[in-house]
């Protein structure tokens, strides 16, 4: 315009992964496959991790460009749940549920975490929703009740849910209503 070169806008991407496990949450890693390294975009080096997955859980992970969309998904005041299979090594005690309820108090950070609810599926299986994402959480959660995760999967964030047809390694771009259950783009 007049003489100025003006750059067209950045193409705003909103990016739902089938994480597997063995792929590291980063953009760069020098030694691991990384959930960007998994994306098949030009613009993939503008993105970042909306949330972290451990090295060893699968499932939902969102990619973004969209500072503010992602600043008001990890937002802890909006207390936006996650959701998770968990597979445990020992039997699911039924008096968990009301243990998880109450929250955990973890000494490290000096603090209890949010209630949490525990959905027993099975012996050895459960739904676990939280709102909040702490370091180690859910696996530092069952270790407070004597158990251990074996296996543990995101099956959503907010009212994102994993679509059945991403097989691990997978990718697509979000739809527009699922961005809006996200909030604002």
């Amino acid at each position: 315009l007049d003489g100025i070169r003006i750059n067209a806008p950045e193409r705003r991407l909103h990016i739902m992964l089938h994480k597997p496990i063995g792929v590291v949450s980063a953009t760069i890693d020098a030694e691991h496959t990384t959930v960007v390294d998994l994306v098949d975009d030009p613009d993939k080096a503008s993105l970042h991790l909306v949330g972290r997955l451990d090295r060893n859980t699968s499932g939902l992970m969102l990619l973004t460009n969209d500072g503010r969309w992602s600043k008001m998904l990890m937002d802890p005041e909006r207390k936006v749940p996650k959701v998770y299979l968990v597979e445990t090594g020992d039997p699911i005690p039924p008096d968990a549920v009301a243990t998880f309820a109450e929250g955990f108090y973890f000494h490290t950070e000096d603090l209890t975490t949010r209630p949490a609810l525990l959905e027993i599926l099975g012996e050895r299986q459960a739904r676990l929703t939280i709102h909040e994402g702490r370091y180690h959480q859910v696996k530092r959660m069952f270790h407070r009740i004597e158990n251990r995760v074996v296996k543990l999967h995101r099956e959503s964030v907010g009212s994102i849910i994993l679509s059945d047809d991403l097989a691990p390694g997978e990718w697509r771009m979000l739809h527009p209503d699922e961005i809006r259950l996200g909030g604002p783009a």
